[in-house]
């Protein structure tokens, strides 16, 4: 049997593929040890392999994708079984492209960028984080807009709109962003609702526009993008795919495909 796990922060995504080929799926609440204690984490991967494998079939591999999981912690939890511990990234890379080269990226809450050869990463411009970096996601839209509404600058209708929705103020923000243990969730919880909003044109669609321009200038431009197209993993990618995708054309930046969920695409590549 073949158990791939694909962890976010808050739930995993579970799938087995037993010796007759057949899937089964399981999802439990998040595995990462960097932010969960160990204890519930054996508990919630004990939880899927009881759920997934209930005649005690021979594990042979187990490949999980999650930041902050060693090897040595995860083949602990499997003995005898073939053990990998990869990261986002690269699950994203083995979803779009499969077993050949091409150019992955994720626009989630988050964003990150790779080039993968067919096997491995080979070149990664950094993410670097909401507040570096982290071009075109969710989080960096969330701070583009909430930077220009503290300061007054978002148009005072849609501004109105934001603060009746949302019931913002400054000292809520500030302690949102700058002491609370999650603060990119909370500036990409603003990125749907900002989103909804730059269809047509005007000031949420040009702030949508600029952040992608970003994206490709400062992070996609830097792959070979006239040789590979790019696959687009994430929601919130996903979600804008009617303006990110023009936006990458004007670069000449080729899109292969939107995922939002991608572990039946990574029970294609491991079970092929």
């Amino acid at each position: 049997m073949i158990l791939i796990a694909e962890a976010g922060a808050t739930s995993t995504r579970w799938r087995a593929i037993d010796a007759q080929g057949r899937v089964t799926k399981a999802r439990t609440g998040g595995v990462n040890v960097a932010t969960i204690a160990r204890a519930t984490v054996e508990e919630r991967i004990a939880q899927a392999v009881a759920e997934l494998n209930p005649s005690g079939e021979k594990l042979e591999r187990v490949h999980f994708y999650a930041a902050g999981m060693l090897e040595d912690e995860v083949s602990s939890l499997f003995p005898g079984a073939k053990v990998e511990c990869a990261s986002d990234l690269l699950a994203a890379a083995r979803a779009v492209c499969g077993h050949a080269p091409g150019i992955a990226a994720i626009l989630g809450t988050g964003s990150n960028s790779c080039f993968f050869d067919g096997e491995r990463i080979v070149t990664n411009v950094h993410s670097s984080g909401f507040i570096l970096g982290d071009e075109g996601g969710g989080a960096a839209l969330g701070r583009l807009f909430m930077s220009d509404f503290l300061k007054g600058l978002v148009p005072q209708a849609l501004s109105d709109e934001f603060a009746a929705a949302f019931q913002v103020d400054y000292l809520t923000v500030v302690r949102e962003v700058y002491q609370s243990p999650t603060p990119a969730a909370y500036l990409g919880s603003f990125a749907p609702w900002i989103l909804a909003r730059a269809g047509e044109p005007g000031y949420a669609h040009d702030l949508v526009i600029a952040n992608f321009k970003a994206f490709c200038e400062r992070c996609l431009l830097q792959y070979d993008v006239a040789r590979y197209p790019v696959g687009v993993v994430g929601g919130f990618g996903k979600a804008a795919r009617d303006l990110f995708e023009p936006v990458a054309a004007g670069y000449g930046i080729r899109i292969s495909g939107f995922q939002d969920d991608i572990i039946d695409s990574l029970v294609r590549y491991h079970y092929e």
